[in-house]
């Protein structure tokens, strides 16, 4: 397994430790000191996790070709069922008609709305260029003005953008692009440079009056 592979599985992983370590507060913050199962379960996981991750160089170099795919099918079957819980977070946000806007891969989604329009501006990571021209598009639109659809420069379907290899970043603005050295789901793991991305995406809408509600980031 290559490194991005497994960094990218483990970030993944991240995304919903944040959900269960907020559900673990609320048990103790009503003073309930028995363990549910899902508190049970992320203990369980972050700590083999923590131990894999230690000890990885080591381990995988004494793995056979047949546990090595063991292993790597496994960890894909958790980052499908991980990245399918990350989608759950359009289920609650307004306008309620509007379909889930798709992460592309490569990079992500940062989306807020204001005033009953869903607003959603496609970020690629570093070494990756959106496939259309994006400079002065910054971001899609989904609300009643546009039908409840998704306004896109892909006919048909909720893809906003796509993210190619590219060995420079030219087709959108300068703030489309995640930093060097973190991407998407490093971003999305930690909670301070997360803010950091919707409050730039906040800026970049102030001429839209209204309450800001249900921003996030998504990753592809």
């Amino acid at each position: 397994m290559t490194q991005a592979t497994t960094r990218r599985v483990l970030l993944c992983f991240c995304s919903l430790t944040a959900v269960l370590s907020y559900a673990v507060a609320q048990e103790e913050e009503v003073g309930n000191n028995s363990c549910s199962s899902t508190t049970l379960m992320f203990k369980h996981l972050s700590t083999q996790l923590a131990d894999v991750a230690q000890c990885a160089e080591n381990m995988t170099s004494q793995l056979s070709v047949d546990q090595t795919a063991v292993v790597i099918n496994s960890l894909r079957t958790l980052t499908v069922i991980l990245q399918k819980h990350q989608t759950t977070v359009f289920q609650e946000v307004k306008p309620k008609q509007c379909p889930a806007a798709v992460a592309q891969s490569e990079g992500g989604l940062v989306c807020v709305t204001i005033n009953k329009r869903r607003y959603c501006k496609p970020m690629c990571n570093e070494g990756f260029d959106f496939a259309f021209l994006r400079k002065s598009r910054l971001y899609e639109e989904c609300s009643a003005g546009t039908r409840f659809q998704w306004t896109t420069q892909y006919i048909g379907g909720n893809r906003l953008a796509v993210c190619n290899k590219s060995s420079s970043s030219i087709a959108g603005a300068t703030t489309a692009y995640f930093p060097k050295n973190q991407d998407c789901l490093t971003t999305k793991s930690n909670s301070d440079l997360e803010a950091k991305i919707i409050k730039e995406f906040y800026n970049e809408l102030k001429n839209i009056e209204g309450q800001k509600e249900n921003a996030c980031l998504v990753c592809g």
